[in-house]
């Protein structure tokens, strides 16, 4: 990589590092722990310092089926050349940052997927169909699993009757996602596995009945741990809880989001730097990002979330922090501002009784308008950017 490449990739990776900080700064780094910050659980720079550390642990374990997707599987024909993916990354870094400076809502994933799909089009790739109707399968249900999730769960936590049994088993139903969820610590060089996974081996009985009976078990743990935890003090069970959603959620962050800014300098690197030192570098851009910029965000957010209280605060994180594991398994780039909002509002208006949780009507709609900007604006503007490089040159 000499003269002229090694300068395309310069830029690339400058671009790629800002997007991790503002990422880090942004949704992934504030929201995780915000509720706990709210409910008092933790302090606001004690917040930043965990979030930060969860957000790279998550990146280097979690964060390759997304950056592949990124890199490779939004364009078919033919891969991003080097010029397609600076230009990718540097109008959707642009594009954050006047968003940043506006204090307009720029989404992430919106527009990174955006920047990446119009250049790749641009250079003469095809559309990957299949993998568009999975993004937008997502996107569009995610609104809806998510605040329906967080609806329900925080309708039945309005009982304070039964929370003694109800909050140990939705701490069960968490424990049984984590026990499934694949790390690349636990696998070969080639292939992650699971805690279910690594048990059922241990036991001697890899199956999907040996996997199934350890995901059980695994469950049963974390709902009696928590039901002895809670043992004659409910609110501490519920703010260990609470702390213990933030860092999963933050975990799941990192290793969602850090795809959006290493994933299209894969193109660039071409195997010649092994993957998990690129998601480690990314990894440390969510840190610093989370270290410097999330401490106020988190502040600011903490009010918001304050009114939630811990039980909605717990309704509001278990469905995030689903949604954007099943976006780390299949590989899907997804908005964590679109998670977090949705299941905030879900949770809000069950607080509400229905009425609305005084959700602004005209904010939910200026979001989602932004939102779509995001993503149609990345689009344009670099397929534009590219099709002028490419004329120029």
């Amino acid at each position: 990589m000499v003269g002229a490449e090694a300068a395309t990739f310069v830029v690339a990776a400058v671009a790629s590092l800002f997007m991790a900080w503002a990422i880090g700064a942004g949704s992934s780094g504030s929201t995780p722990f915000a509720p706990a910050v709210g409910a008092n659980a933790i302090t606001v720079m004690r917040a930043g310092f965990v979030v930060g550390i969860l957000g790279l642990a998550g990146a280097v374990f979690q964060g390759a089926n997304v950056s592949e997707a990124v890199g490779g599987d939004l364009i078919v024909g033919m891969p991003l050349s080097p010029l397609a993916a600076t230009i990718a990354l540097s109008t959707a870094a642009l594009l954050v940052a006047a968003g940043v400076f506006a204090g307009y809502p720029i989404a992430t994933a919106f527009t990174v997927t955006g920047a990446v799909v119009g250049t790749g089009l641009a250079m003469g790739g095809g559309p990957a169909w299949p993998k568009y109707q999975q993004i937008a399968t997502l996107w569009v249900l995610t609104p809806f699993v998510g605040g329906g999730t967080a609806y329900v769960t925080a309708r039945s936590l309005r009982d304070t009757a039964h929370e003694r049994v109800l909050v140990p088993a939705l701490a069960g139903g968490v424990g049984a996602i984590t026990a499934n969820i694949e790390f690349a610590f636990l696998g070969g060089p080639d292939a992650a596995r699971s805690i279910a996974w690594s048990l059922a081996s241990v036991a001697g009985t890899p199956s999907l009945v040996g996997r199934g009976a350890a995901t059980l078990a695994v469950a049963a743990a974390v709902a009696g741990a928590l039901y002895c935890d809670s043992a004659g003090n409910a609110s501490r069970g519920q703010r260990h809880f609470l702390l213990a959603l933030g860092g999963l959620v933050a975990f799941s962050a990192g290793g969602s989001q850090v795809g959006l800014a290493v994933g299209p300098l894969l193109p660039l690197i071409g195997g010649e730097i092994p993957l998990p030192y690129v998601l480690s570098g990314g990894g440390v851009g969510l840190l610093v990002g989370s270290w410097t910029g999330a401490p106020r965000m988190i502040k600011a957010l903490s009010q918001d979330y304050s009114s939630l209280g811990p039980r909605r605060s717990i309704a509001a994180l278990i469905p995030s922090f689903a949604i954007a594991q099943s976006a780390v398994f299949f590989g899907i780039p997804v908005s964590f501002n679109e998670i977090i909002v949705s299941a905030i509002i879900g949770s809000g208006y069950a607080a509400a009784g229905g009425g609305g949780g005084g959700v602004s009507g005209r904010k939910m709609a200026v979001t989602v308008l932004a939102w779509v900007a995001s993503l149609v604006v990345a689009f344009a503007a670099s397929y534009g950017v590219f099709a002028a490089v490419s004329a120029v040159m």
